[in-house]
């Protein structure tokens, strides 16, 4: 997906419901590789070159149930000076937005 493909889709997922962020310390080293394997453990498909700030992570992925697809877009910035980070989580699906920002933040 293309950094254009990516923001357009983030800036349709605008309504308050489809929005999950949150600020938070890091609980383990700031380590590139290690983000980069615990965002691609999640079934997501890492995006690189997508973000115009190099530090930030971006991701895109669908969750599939029995009932229906659930699109998500993951957007993970840290600040390392500050060793924490914001986490952005939109979907098409209110709690889905909720509960996967909720897990990842503890992945961090």
């Amino acid at each position: 997906m293309a950094a254009e493909q990516f923001f357009s889709r983030w800036k349709q997922l605008n309504q308050p419901n489809q929005e999950s962020q949150k600020v938070f310390a890091a609980k383990f080293p700031l380590d590139n590789d290690a983000i980069k394997n615990k965002l691609m453990g999640l079934g997501s498909k890492l995006l690189e070159n997508v973000d115009p700030n190099p530090e930030n992570f971006v991701c895109a992925g669908i969750i599939h149930t029995q009932a229906l697809q659930i699109g998500t877009l993951i957007r993970l910035e840290p600040n390392r000076q500050a060793k924490m980070y914001r986490l952005t989580v939109r979907s098409n699906r209110e709690m889905a937005a909720k509960t996967l920002c909720a897990l990842l933040a503890e992945q961090f």
